[in-house]
């Protein structure tokens, strides 16, 4: 396959869409990716990610994201950033760097304004609104779960030089603690990527994603033979069995993943989960992960579906 592309949920259509124009001109697969991701981020309709999306506890915006180079294994990442206009951006150039490739906070912060990338208030009114109301109920901070139909935007990429990069950007759990971090920028569980083999990323609960530190499982089982979706799959089940020996039910986690031949899989314990795909050989186009006790159905949602999922 010369290209191919993968995002989480309904929201990474138009990004895809980007990315997918880029790839089959020829372009690299880490402008894709970025390119992809950073429309994500300015669109404020999409309230899991970038402008607009979702605030901690205290009404702010703390921003995570990580991009990784499959070629040579290079990775940056930054987390619980304020007002950077674009995380993704600045972890595509920390991913340049040998040291010093993963940075916080006030870090991170300086580190971009440094590197002259654009600051702005990201926190809108419907944000503030959105804290407001949640602020007056009785939630239990310590049971949060991943926002409802759409969460961290993830996307993999193959190019027709065979090169793979996988970025993922977020604003985390809704109401989390300050300073909170989930997996979307800790390499091996938000994200993954070897161009010999393939890249994978997650979006749901990070606290629970990282336990099993998934997007390198799912890399590691494609590395020994078991295909893309296969792979997918029977990560989130032993990861999902291994908790029947404990009191603790895991939260909702979704995983994605491209093989370096540009084959899709995805497996989730939601209900349903939607992504996105493009190819050389396949439009840019929706499509729907169904779980049925750890059994996965995938398939192509018809219009009354998408009209009536309106997370995102």
């Amino acid at each position: 396959m010369k290209y191919s592309m993968i995002g989480t949920w309904k929201m990474a259509f138009d990004g895809i869409i980007i990315g997918e124009n880029i790839l089959k001109n020829d372009g690299n697969v880490k402008t894709a990716i970025e390119e992809s991701i950073s429309h994500i981020e300015d669109n404020p309709s999409f309230n899991s990610v970038g402008f607009g999306s979702l605030p901690n506890i205290e009404g702010e915006l703390e921003l995570d994201a990580a991009f990784m180079d499959g070629n040579d294994l290079s990775f940056g990442a930054i987390c619980s950033v304020k007002n950077i206009k674009n995380p993704i951006k600045v972890a595509h150039l920390l991913s340049e760097r040998k040291r010093n490739c993963y940075l916080s906070s006030h870090g991170a912060e300086k580190f971009a304004r440094l590197n002259k990338f654009e600051f702005k208030n990201m926190l809108n009114d419907i944000a503030i609104d959105r804290w407001n109301k949640e602020i007056k109920n009785n939630f239990d901070p310590d049971n949060l779960e991943a926002y409802d139909g759409h969460d961290t935007v993830c996307m993999i990429g193959l190019d027709s030089n065979k090169n793979m990069a996988v970025g993922v950007s977020t604003s985390g759990l809704f109401m989390k603690q300050s300073g909170r971090v989930g997996d979307s920028p800790v390499i091996g569980s938000g994200f993954y990527c070897d161009s010999l083999i393939g890249g994978a990323a997650a979006t749901g609960v990070g606290e629970d994603i990282m336990k099993g530190c998934l997007s390198i499982s799912i890399v590691n089982r494609m590395k020994m033979g078991e295909d893309v979706q296969t792979a997918c799959e029977n990560s989130i089940k032993d990861h999902i069995e291994r908790f029947k020996n404990t009191n603790y039910t895991p939260g909702t986690m979704s995983v994605i993943a491209l093989d370096k031949n540009g084959n899709f899989g995805a497996a989730t314990n939601r209900e349903e989960f939607p992504f996105v795909v493009a190819s050389e050989n396949l439009k840019t186009k929706i499509l729907v992960c169904k779980n049925s006790n750890l059994k996965m159905e995938i398939f192509e949602p018809d219009e009354e579906w998408l009209k009536n999922y309106d997370y995102d």
